[in-house]
């Protein structure tokens, strides 16, 4: 599995050594005892999911899903794979979320057709509202903020790391719902970061 990273300038970060922390005074004073972080347990292997994870398809069955229009999900389950096809519909989660972290793996067809938004063209909704965008972008152009990756139509992604088309590739998300004030106007909006 590759991993990617990205690196700052050095000046973007301070160091501080321990010497110089104690020098400014107690270093007891900046310690913080409680809460105490809860203990999460990971998974036995490297893909299985930690012991607080709700998992939303666990390639068995779409019991945790329904058509977005009321009723059963229509599209194909093979090979503990989920597989929109045609006109198939849109799909959601019976359980509805706010703040969460999410991994998504997913791949485009092995068979490229069309180019733009017209490849293998997704895309997963936050709250029905916040579109983290599905696409096959690999040598493909679709405008920016269409891109894979894309906050669509809201942000560019940084970088195109979209594989070739039917290899797995995956998001790793973290998403803030938006906060309201009792007048209802925004108090802070929804943030998504995209890995």
């Amino acid at each position: 599995m590759k991993k990617l990273f990205h690196l700052l300038p050095l000046g973007s970060f301070v160091f501080l050594t321990s010497s110089v922390a104690s020098a400014q005074g107690d270093p007891k004073l900046t310690e913080i005892w409680n809460p105490v972080p809860r203990v999460v347990a990971l998974g036995k292997t490297p893909t299985d999911p930690p012991s607080d994870a709700v998992v939303l398809f666990d390639g068995n069955d779409f019991s945790n899903w329904t058509s977005v229009d009321g009723g059963n999900v229509k599209w194909k389950l093979e090979n503990k794979v989920m597989t929109v096809f045609g006109a198939s519909g849109h799909i959601q989660t019976q359980r509805g979320f706010g703040d969460c972290q999410l991994h998504i793996e997913w791949r485009s067809p092995a068979e490229v057709k069309g180019n733009g938004q017209r490849r293998g063209n997704s895309g997963i909704f936050f709250m029905g509202r916040y579109e983290l965008q599905v696409l096959d972008s690999y040598n493909n152009s679709p405008y920016s903020n269409g891109q894979a990756g894309s906050i669509y139509k809201q942000h560019i992604p940084l970088i195109n790391v979209c594989r070739p088309p039917s290899e797995w590739q995956s998001y790793d998300v973290i998403f803030t719902a938006p906060r309201f004030n009792a007048d209802s106007s925004v108090r802070s909006p929804a943030r998504i970061t995209v890995l």
